[in-house]
């Protein structure tokens, strides 16, 4: 089965819009959150714990699956689902991002892009026939089309000719035969031009894809910028079609595309946040690590039910202080918790018409 996807209600005063994404092994509702499980894990936390969590779909890195474990043992094993015995849906990157941002460690090609792991040094090439090779081998629900993301500041040429050679590529993608239950979305690029960005969404669209992904940006521009980016964007995307907004963010980043008609997320900043100790809440963030917490007895979060908060965050500081890993955990589920509360949220607002006054708390609790 390939993807299903239905618009079930539009926001009155917005872009934002409610949804039903369907693949062969989750239903999931949008505007989604997707945690990012890199090398095939939500980092410090099980399975269970996301099944408990009730996640539908997580996204996995090719690039650095290509590299560890590799493509071999994957398909020896079955593929990723039965690697990381996962049965809900994954979504896959193309691998693009990671392999331009090794600045320093790749030769970008008309064909692709040689680089060296950041791990041992050794030498590789990743194409889009590479890339939809190592994500057919991988069997994602979600296939990325190999895109090259500009850094920050670009220059209109360098944009330009980095576009052409996206859409080309954009092409092979399509034209790669993916497994029956794959899906292949292909990525908007254009660095900070919004006619770059228009024209890339003309020419994925008469390529034809299963969904839509906006690349290249929260990659330092101002939020402000990003957001004029999104909204030059956006309306030009297929009404029919999952519209996915690449590694953000914030919850105000998240509220504000949702508002413009964005579908879905994805962004490390729960689980990366979480080990460097600094919780989200209902009532904000959270510093765990800070010594004013030392005696606080309270939970980590009174307006959220989950498991963390059954522990008082007097006790997860301690736990912290002593690098026992259980206190990375411990705040990992409580950021994952409150991301897929958050979007819960955010649908019934959009579902009972009241997201202006949504969007105005989570101003009030995360003003960036």
């Amino acid at each position: 089965m390939m993807l299903k996807f239905k618009v079930k209600k539009h926001d009155v005063q917005s872009g934002a819009r409610l949804g039903m994404l369907e693949t062969q092994h989750s239903v999931i509702e949008t505007p989604v959150f997707m945690p990012v499980g890199t090398r095939g894990v939500v980092k410090t936390v099980t399975n269970q714990h996301l099944i408990d969590l009730d996640v539908r779909i997580i996204l996995s890195n090719t690039y650095h699956l290509m590299l560890r474990p590799g493509t071999n043992i994957i398909d020896e094993a079955g593929g990723l689902h039965r690697f990381m015995n996962w049965e809900r849906s994954i979504l896959t990157d193309s691998g693009g991002f990671q392999v331009f941002s090794l600045s320093d460690l790749n030769k970008i090609t008309e064909k692709g892009v040689h680089f060296k792991s950041h791990i041992d040094g050794a030498p590789h090439f990743l194409g889009p026939l590479e890339s939809m090779r190592v994500q057919k081998i991988l069997g994602s629900d979600i296939v990325m089309a190999f895109d090259e993301c500009c850094r920050y500041p670009c220059g209109r040429e360098e944009a330009e000719q980095s576009l052409e050679r996206t859409h080309r590529w954009a092409r092979e993608c399509r034209d790669f035969d993916l497994h029956q239950h794959q899906s292949l979305f292909g990525i908007v690029q254009g660095s900070v031009y919004a006619d770059l960005r228009q024209a890339s969404v003309e020419a994925l669209r008469a390529i034809g894809f299963d969904g839509y992904a906006i690349g290249g940006l929260s990659v330092g521009e101002p939020m402000e910028m990003m957001n004029d980016l999104i909204g030059a964007t956006v309306p030009h995307l297929p009404e029919d079609k999952p519209r996915y907004l690449m590694g953000v963010g914030t919850p105000r980043n998240i509220i504000e595309a949702v508002l413009q008609g964005v579908d879905m997320f994805d962004c490390v900043m729960p689980t990366r946040n979480a080990r460097n100790g600094t919780a989200f809440t209902w009532s904000g963030k959270v510093h765990i690590k800070a010594g004013r917490y030392s005696r606080d007895f309270s939970p980590l979060d009174s307006e959220l039910d989950c498991y963390s908060s059954q522990f008082t965050r007097a006790y997860i500081r301690h736990l912290f202080n002593v690098d026992e890993i259980t206190g990375l955990t411990l705040v990992t589920l409580q950021n994952l918790a409150f991301y897929l509360d958050f979007m819960k949220k955010l649908r019934q607002a959009i579902y009972d018409d009241k997201l202006k006054d949504f969007y105005q708390k989570i101003c009030t609790i995360y003003p960036e």
